[in-house]
């Protein structure tokens, strides 16, 4: 990261220091390793121009090492042959290397956008990271209805609306459109919940809709309200509730009583969201905030979200692999990779002159369609919201430093009482969950020192297992799981890397015989060296009084107050959460299967058209090919298909 001062440790502890010094002067001193590098670079550069564009520096299974751009691609790739003037970090990464991918881009700008795509798909270890595996949630407001539908939305932006965001968090967005409801009262149903309605849901009666799948409201009345809600939105709230309070005032002077009590509920509302931004942010408009903090190694970046003057959350970023790069250059790198998945605003505040800040404005309004403005505010309202989120991005890191640090303790003791050769860096869970065997479904869950890996999550459809076989069940995922992991990386070179394949640990969520289940079939695999444990509740499943299984039929416990004990729980916990989650969903989707779902060539349009206009599968299985033709949205071949799909030869 940010340079530190000489003896300034840049790691939570020392062991962790003395292992990357070793590292490095183990890679110094590989001559040959270097040579090879510095030969395959010589090979690409034989073949470059001096044109702008994007290379990637690639080890010797093909994982990428290191994205950069350049304006001038011949002119920046030669600087990797001069080794002696290379930081120890990038000599490390030249001895690595052994094939480089180049791709030219029309522009500066243009490589700068592609270098965070492809930093955000690979990866790569000797790249700044942004750590942060959730998308932003943004709130749309669709426009393919006479009744346009608020709702919450992640991914990609391709149904058509308006979209306002993003959002710090689910909670909030879930938090403003709850408000919007009772304010502007749009629905939140789906189109075909609105279409089977002959009566108003609850929403209606707890005036959070206005019902208009019934008619309560006309089109032109939804309208307004829609309106509303985007002026609202964007940054119109002043007007809105002024509009508002005249309505209100109006339906009082013509004894409408219940009208005016309505609208004195709907300007409360607008009050609500109103008083709850924890920030002022009036006049500032569409703007996202960002200070950066920097301590002992550590980096913490604070990013506030401003949307028509108002706040629509916060959050902090910690980013990875920044030591031994500039301040500057780690926070233009996490604005970049924050803004390939974000669409960015007119403004973006921030505390300091960041490197390449003029080509990042350049290439943000590239991507945006409109002009970005990077700007460091000396004074007003503007310098006021950077003070305020450099001393909330000091806290975070305040907070992660601590967390780590108590972490890391937790890690070694966990090493000590697993028996461990050295601290897991990827610990893997396993549960499985079903009912009497039923859709089974095995969850893996993956944690390091920095927390739950949610990326790497995987889910096993139990195939082969007996029901009820427990047992069996989680030798099919081990079985799984584990040739899987022979067959991608055989010689576990990623061993104790980031993006590792084969864990440090494995957790297995039952006892004795899940155990000796596991043992069994790692070791019919050849695999006879990853630490197993197996974790099961004591008498009377007591949680707190948890039993450690070794694979040498070993027990262990630990004390009810240990926090290695908390820890362990934490991480089974989670296991169980996400095996119950993923069966849960496979029993929905069977639940709702339906039996059109069997006829070949028929898609989700096509089955909602025919369950609309016949109102069940039975009356479409007994429906006339004339009937079949009749239908909304069916073509004469798709009625032709599902007539000859439940009468075949034509009977």
């Amino acid at each position: 990261m940010a340079k530190t001062p000489a003896g300034t440790p840049s790691h939570p502890n020392g062991a962790e220091r003395f292992n990357e010094e070793r590292a490095t002067y183990t890679v110094r001193s590989s001559q040959p390793d270097i040579e090879a590098g510095v030969a395959a670079i010589r090979e690409t550069l034989a073949t470059l121009k001096p044109k702008p564009g994007v290379y990637r520096m690639c080890d010797a299974r093909g994982d990428v090492l290191y994205v950069g751009k350049a304006r001038a691609l011949k002119n920046r790739v030669a600087n990797y042959t001069q080794v002696e003037r290379l930081p120890l970090r990038l000599q490390r990464m030249v001895a690595q290397t052994r094939t480089m991918e180049i791709v030219t881009t029309n522009s500066e700008a243009e490589a700068l956008l592609l270098e965070a795509q492809f930093i955000k798909r690979f990866r790569p270890p000797y790249n700044v990271l942004l750590r942060d595996d959730k998308s932003f949630p943004f709130i749309l407001l669709r426009a393919d209805h006479d009744f346009p539908r608020i709702m919450k939305h992640r991914g990609a932006r391709k149904a058509k609306g308006n979209y306002y965001g993003p959002f710090a968090s689910a909670g909030s967005v879930n938090t403003t459109i709850n408000a919007l409801q009772k304010l502007f009262l749009l629905r939140s149903c789906t189109d075909s919940f609105f279409a089977r309605r002959d009566r108003p849901c609850l929403l209606y009666q707890i005036k959070r809709c206005a019902a208009p799948c019934v008619g309560r409201i006309d089109k032109q009345g939804y309208a307004d309200l829609v309106r509303q809600a985007k002026d609202f939105l964007g940054g119109k709230s002043g007007a809105v509730q002024q509009e508002i309070e005249r309505q209100m005032q109006q339906a009082s002077e013509a004894l409408d009583f219940e009208s005016a009590a309505m609208l004195r509920d709907r300007l409360r509302a607008a009050t609500f969201i109103q008083g709850s931004q924890a920030i002022n942010a009036q006049g500032v408009g569409d703007a996202d905030v960002f200070a950066m903090a920097v301590k002992g190694g550590h980096v913490a970046i604070q990013a506030f979200f401003i949307r028509g003057g108002q706040n629509w959350g916060h959050r902090a970023f910690f980013p990875a692999h920044t030591d031994g790069v500039e301040d500057e250059a780690v926070f233009s790198g996490v604005l970049a990779q924050f803004y390939e998945e974000v669409p960015p605003p007119p403004v973006v505040l921030v505390d300091r002159a960041l490197a390449d800040g003029e080509l990042l404005a350049e290439a943000l309004a590239k991507s945006a369609g409109h002009k970005v403005a990077i700007s460091v505010p000396q004074r007003g309202d503007r310098r006021r919201l950077i003070e305020q989120a450099s001393r909330n991005a000091e806290e975070a890191l305040d907070r992660r430093m601590a967390e780590r640090g108590t972490q890391a303790k937790v890690l070694r003791e966990l090493t000590e009482f697993l028996e461990l050769p050295d601290v897991p860096q990827r610990i893997e869970i396993y549960d499985n969950s079903h009912i009497q065997g039923a859709k089974a479904v095995g969850g893996m869950v993956v944690a390091g020192p920095e927390g739950f890996l949610k990326n790497q999550y995987r889910k096993f459809n139990i195939r082969q297992a007996q029901s009820n076989d427990d047992f069996g069940m989680m030798r099919e995922v081990m079985e799984r799981r584990f040739s899987r992991a022979l067959e991608e990386d055989p010689d576990r070179e990623t061993q104790g890397k980031e993006g590792a394949i084969w864990p440090d640990l494995v957790l297995i969520d039952g006892g004795k015989g899940q155990m000796s289940s596991v043992r069994d079939t790692l070791e019919e695999l050849g695999i006879e060296d990853v630490p197993l444990v197996a974790v099961s509740k004591g008498p009377d499943r007591n949680a707190g009084r948890e039993v450690f299984h070794f694979p040498d039929g070993r027990e262990k416990t630990l004390p009810l107050n240990s926090p290695v004990l908390f820890y362990l729980q934490r991480l089974r916990d989670e296991a169980h959460r996400y095996a119950i989650g993923a069966h849960r969903q496979k029993r929905s989707r069977a639940i709702s299967a339906s039996p059109l779902d069997e006829i070949p060539g028929i898609g989700p349009a096509r089955k909602r058209a025919l369950l609309l206009h016949f109102g069940t599968a039975g009356k479409v299985r007994a429906a006339s090919l004339e009937d079949l033709q009749r239908a909304p949205g069916v073509s004469v071949a798709v009625a032709q298909t599902v007539y000859d799909f439940y009468h075949p030869g034509g009977g």
